[in-house]
């Protein structure tokens, strides 16, 4: 029998087949499944999900058959879409929790269909439920252990950068940088509205984020004139954006981040009347919201977070870059020049 159910096509009720509990991917793009719909109409369910077989005791007595669906979520959706009555399954037995797990991971991992945050989580499952190690998971995968580990650490971020990750507004290669300020809140959300706003390259959000933390650890080793320290933070809190003064032997030099000609101006007029008082990073959040307010005018977005699909910060990484699944991943020493 259990060969039998192993190697064998069966047509089931669509209504009868339970969602995966173990489903990595919380995320459905509604435009590809309505076109995955159109596909099945015409040409029906082409590949056979994977189901186990499961029996369960009536309330009134005796035994029921139910399907729970392991791999093809994506299809049972589409097919119901469609309006199909019944689907082609390959049916599993003896699969265990953690079986079923793993064959939904890489399915979903073989058809690319997993996005990054999903993925960590998937693998945060594995780590918490069923105590596998970052090896062990590795291993499954086919992958390396930085793979893992550094997938895992995404999870990390705040719920705002994971969800602009998730819903592709912002590429894996953006986390490296912020990952960097992860000690920094702040500084992080401000490196993340930059890159999401300003469309920010990887290479670009790594000459940023390195100079960030190359600087916190000038203070610290080089312990420099607290003067100088007290001086940028508050031309910083006056001028509302990130101000970096570098001190030498014979005088310095002040860098000014703005982000328009209408910035200048501002930053001038502060200096003149030098008693109105700024939040740090309010030139970003102006340019943030005048961003939003054009993109509501000229392109009829409703939500303010909306960005064009074909206006997305780029990852500029070459492929061995790209690939490279280095254990020191997200320290300042790895990043590209």
């Amino acid at each position: 029998m259990s060969n039998l159910y192993s190697n064998s096509i069966f047509w089931i009720d669509t209504d009868k087949i339970k969602p995966n509990p173990f489903q990595p991917r919380r995320d459905f793009d509604e435009a590809r499944l309505g076109d995955l719909a159109d596909s099945i109409k015409q040409y029906g369910v082409l590949q056979p999900l994977i189901v186990s077989r499961l029996e369960v005791e009536k309330e009134g007595g005796g035994l029921m058959t139910e399907y729970e669906l392991i791999a093809g979520e994506r299809r049972l959706r589409a097919a119901k879409l469609a309006g199909v009555s019944q689907i082609p399954v390959i049916i599993r037995i003896g699969d265990t929790a953690i079986m079923k797990l793993e064959l939904a991971i890489i399915e979903n991992l073989q058809r690319e269909d997993l996005n990054v945050v999903d993925r960590a989580r998937a693998f945060f499952r594995l780590v918490t439920e069923f105590k596998f190690t970052h090896n062990e998971i590795a291993k499954k995968m086919g992958r390396s252990r930085e793979y893992v580990s550094n997938s895992l650490r995404i999870l990390t971020l705040p719920e705002e950068i994971l969800n602009a990750l998730s819903e592709g507004k912002i590429t894996e290669g953006h986390t490296r940088p912020i990952l960097m300020l992860v000690d920094h809140p702040e500084e992080q959300m401000v490196l993340f509205k930059e890159i999401l706003y300003k469309k920010i390259t990887v290479r670009e959000a790594e000459r940023l984020a390195r100079k960030i933390a190359y600087d916190r650890v000038r203070k610290k080793e080089f312990m420099p004139d607290p003067e100088i320290v007290e001086l940028e933070e508050e031309f910083q809190e006056k001028l509302g954006t990130r101000v970096h003064i570098d001190r030498r032997e014979l005088g310095g030099q002040i860098k000014i981040d703005f982000f328009s000609t209408e910035d200048l101006r501002t930053i001038l007029d502060l200096i003149h009347k030098g008693e109105i008082e700024k939040k740090p990073a309010e030139m970003l959040e102006n340019y943030i919201s005048k961003n939003n307010q054009n993109n509501n005018s000229t392109e009829g977005v409703s939500e303010p977070e909306s960005l064009p699909a074909t206006n997305i910060p780029i990852d500029d990484r070459t492929k061995e870059e790209t690939e490279k699944d280095d254990a020191d991943l997200y320290n300042i020493s790895t990043f590209s020049v």
